[in-house]
């Protein structure tokens, strides 16, 4: 049985552009939403081997901890031709100092490395595992992806994380260089495009 939202809920997240999507979204569901940072929650160890695994660990957490429901989300870079990589250590490739433009250069130089210059040989998509947690341990989950290719050099200023150099299938623009409604704000705003919009669309479905 799915477990609907009420009242206040906590985004279980420290990072500041997916706290402005992840509230964008919740905003047309009248959600009073606070985020796990102005908590002053600690962030927990993801020790999970999937994006979902990692968004349980998160949402229970921070579910446990402010005795609200959480809501968490992980979300990474798989790149074909690397294996599937970054994939769960998207964040961690780009260090302490969240230095993205050095995480796109790594991407790039391995590409380059494996002869990944055309762009059928560089395709890669994003994934959103979605979880929201309860304190009494009970847990809705979804995820969704988005294809695209990856281009050098990143283009655009929007956005965050390796969205200057991910051009989504369809489009003539990367991320980077769309507004955020238009990235990820659902119809009529914006296209519904990111891969966080595309299952916020699952879990509001079921829990909104």
């Amino acid at each position: 049985m799915h477990r609907r939202i009420t009242g206040k809920l906590v985004i279980a997240t420290h990072n500041p552009g997916k706290l402005l999507e992840m509230r964008e979204l919740l905003a047309p569901y009248g959600i009073e939403a606070t985020s796990a940072g102005a908590l002053g929650l600690d962030e927990p160890e993801e020790t999970g081997d999937s994006f979902q695994a990692n968004a349980r660990i998160k949402a229970l957490a921070a579910a446990h901890a402010a005795k609200l429901p959480a809501f968490a989300d992980d979300s990474g870079l798989a790149v074909d031709a690397l294996d599937g990589a970054p994939g769960i250590y998207s964040a961690r490739w780009a260090g302490e100092n969240k230095d993205f433009m050095a995480a796109m250069t790594r991407v790039e130089r391995l590409l380059q490395e494996r002869g990944a210059t055309t762009p059928d040989r560089r395709k890669a998509h994003f994934v959103s595992a979605l979880c929201v947690a309860w304190p009494d341990d009970h847990v809705e989950e979804v995820e969704a992806r988005v294809d695209g290719t990856l281009v050098w050099a990143p283009r655009g200023t929007e956005g965050f994380g390796y969205d200057p150099s991910f051009l989504p299938d369809g489009h003539g623009r990367t991320f980077g260089e769309m507004a955020s409604i238009e990235k990820h704000g659902l119809p009529p705003l914006g296209l519904g495009l990111s891969h966080r919009a595309r299952a916020f669309v699952k879990l509001a479905e079921i829990c909104l």
